[in-house]
């Protein structure tokens, strides 16, 4: 079973940064092994923010573009989101997942963290 874990939520500033990581019992050794954040606010759905693949290929959701980048350290293990020029709307608790798709839609990934709390003040 992979247990993932996600650290580095918390609460800024409109306009301020944060980095989220997640850090996966299972390492990534093959090819189809996609790596994502999805968030979700109170009384909104699950939404996808970014996902990327073991080559590096990777996806962002519209509203994230420009600001929040991710990456992974595959030797450790590790998935990271960096958030720039936080928003008001971009608070929400951020869950990291492991899927099998290059997709922001939740429906292809089956392992998940207990997530992240990040709350921005505008």
């Amino acid at each position: 079973e992979v247990q993932l874990v996600e650290s580095g939520g918390g609460s800024v500033e409109a306009g301020g940064s944060l980095t989220l990581s997640c850090v996966s019992s299972v390492g990534y050794t093959h090819g189809r092994t996609y790596m994502a954040w999805f968030r979700q606010a109170p009384g909104k759905e699950r939404e996808g923010v970014a996902v990327m693949g073991f080559g590096g290929s990777q996806l962002y959701a519209d509203s994230v573009k420009g600001r929040f980048t991710i990456s992974r350290d595959n030797t450790k293990n590790i998935c990271l989101l960096r958030m720039n020029n936080l928003k008001a709307e971009d608070t929400a608790m951020y869950y990291c997942a492991k899927g099998s798709a290059l997709s922001l839609s939740d429906h292809w990934y089956k392992d998940w963290g207990q997530g992240t709390q990040v709350t921005v003040s505008s």
